[in-house]
Formats: structure tokens, sequence, C-alpha cells
């Protein structure tokens, strides 16, 4: 009986909890942007939903710096053991090619655990431009080589890399203003400081209501929910253009595929419910539900996409 015991003692103790234990304890999120961003702004609420269906806090903690790469270091040299998480965008996919002296390899060091939502941009306009509908725009742009510039809120970001593919794919040649975050670059645009700029559509179909921008086209494949009467820019004069900000969750490479799949599972169920599909549907917001290995696919994807822009213009940071 005593060799029965111990047999069965051993078993318990050489085989992991997991997932069934996971989460034993509070889980660090990291977003590596700053406050009131998208980022924050869907990390808090997946974090605070896995707070209620996994039994433990998801702490929100914000680690801006260096294009997202400060708080992206941490997770990559944090223990991989669930729980440190990574809040990130295609800034990451982006700074794979533009930023290559970065600190760690973001599909090497990290792994792909699920993604939370896509968003369209608005291509917007101060109002004092003359021009009323993008190929009118594109036409002052043409006459006039670096005459225009368009606002970001920084260099690598979604909204940077959607001025530069639409700069590349159109054929213009417009002066790239970076800002220190979003509310920056929408003081700039709506003050007149710039003239142009890709932002998130909830703020700026509200800020083109109200007259303080002028809206000529949507970035998506097609036209969105949210201003079904604003085309793409792909249908309104740069055929095939298509650029969005989407957001996913990593963890640092060697943590338990349990613990990720589990994740991902817990995740999956937030981001399907008829509840977040409609809220998040009013602001633009599209789910982006996926298996681990299909997340996995989608980043290497992009990093490809945006490693032949940033190598065909020669980008580069300072």
């Amino acid at each position: 009986m005593s060799r029965i015991v111990f047999a069965l003692l051993f078993a318990a103790l050489s085989f992991p909890a997991w997932p069934q234990a996971y989460p034993a304890k509070p889980v660090r999120v990291i977003v590596p942007f700053a406050v009131g961003g998208p980022a924050d702004i869907y990390g808090r609420f997946i974090g605070a939903k896995l707070s209620e269906t996994m039994g433990q806090p998801f702490v929100i903690e914000n680690r801006p710096g260096a294009g997202a790469v400060v708080g992206t270091d941490a997770v990559a040299k944090s223990a991989a053991d669930g729980y440190t998480l990574l809040v990130m965008s295609n800034t990451h996919t982006v700074n794979e090619t533009l930023i290559p002296t970065k600190p760690y390899d973001l599909m090497r060091d990290l792994a792909p655990v699920a993604g939370i939502n896509s968003s369209d941009l608005l291509l917007v306009i101060h109002p004092s431009v003359p021009a009323n509908n993008l190929q009118e725009f594109l036409a002052l742009a043409r006459a006039k080589p670096k005459g225009m510039n368009y606002a970001s809120s920084g260099p690598g970001t979604p909204y940077h890399m959607a001025g530069e593919l639409f700069k590349f794919m159109a054929g213009v040649d417009l002066e790239h203003v970076p800002y220190k975050g979003s509310d920056g670059a929408r003081t700039g645009i709506m003050g007149g400081q710039v003239q142009m700029m890709f932002d998130a559509i909830t703020t700026m179909a509200a800020q083109g209501r109200a007259g303080r921008v002028k809206i000529l086209a949507s970035s998506g494949k097609t036209r969105s929910a949210i201003t079904p009467e604003v085309p793409t820019v792909s249908e309104a004069g740069v055929p095939g253009y298509e650029a969005t900000i989407w957001l996913g969750v990593m963890a640092p490479a060697a943590t338990p595929r349990a613990v990720i799949e589990r994740l991902n599972a817990e995740i999956g169920k937030v981001i399907a419910s008829a509840e977040v599909k409609e809220a998040w549907g009013k602001q633009g917001a599209v789910p982006m539900p996926m298996s681990v290995d299909q997340f996995d696919r989608f980043m290497r994807e992009d990093v490809t996409k945006w490693s032949k822009l940033v190598k065909a213009t020669g980008m580069k940071v300072n």
C-alpha cells in the first residue's frame, strides 16, 4: 500500500497543475503605450474581464517609451510563467524592421497569445485645406511636393505607417510631423499646424461632424459601419490601399503552451460575446478571434507587409 501511495504522490508532484491551477496569483499586464490610447483602453477592458472569469486580478501597468520598446523588452525578459503579459499592436510588427537594434526579437522572444480587435482609421484634413474629396487633396499634394504635411502619434505607430503607405501608393510627397501621442497630433490637425492625419475612426468621426476637420476617406478594405457615407481610400483614388490598427496579447516566449491556450480561450470568449461585439461595433472596432496558431501566422504576415514598405521607402527613426 505504501508503494502505491508513494507512486501517486510522486505522480502528483511530477506534473504541473497547468492549466487548472492557473492563475494562482495576480497577473501583470504591461501596456507599452501611454494611458488613454487604444491599447490602454482595450487592454484594461480585457484585463477587467479576465479578472472576473479567471478569479485573479489582471493588473494593467503602462510602460511607454522608445516606440513601445521599453515595455515590450520588460515582458520579453520576464519569467515565462504566465504572470506577465503584453498588450501589443501593429506598432510591434512595424518595429521589427523599423528598429533593427531592439534588445529583443518579437517572434523569437515573445509568444503570440490572442488577437483583440482591429479598427479602421479616417483620413482627415484641416478645414482650411481647399479640397473636398481625396482626388482634390491628391492634386494639391502633387502640385506642391513637400508643401503639405501630416501628423502622427509617433514614429512607427499605425497612424504613421498609414500615412507612409498612403504616400508610397499615391505617389505624393508629404512631410511627416510626429507628435508624442495621439492627443498632441489631434491638437495639431484641429489647430491647423498640420494639414492631414490618419486617426482613430470614432474620434475623428465626431470631430468631422463638429466641423473641426474634413473627412476624406476611411482606411479599411470596405466602408465602416461608423461612417458608411465615407468612401475608402481605395475607392476614392488609391486602389488597393488598406491600413488598420489592431491589438493583441503576447507572453514571454517559453510560457507553457497550456497557459497560452487557456488565455487564448478566455480572451476568445470575451471578444465573441454579443455584448462586446455590439459595444465595440459602435466604436468602430471589430473583434479578432483567432487560435494561437492563426494569430502567430497573422503576426508574421504583418511583419512581412510592413517590412516591404520600410525597405522600399528607406524609412528610419531617430
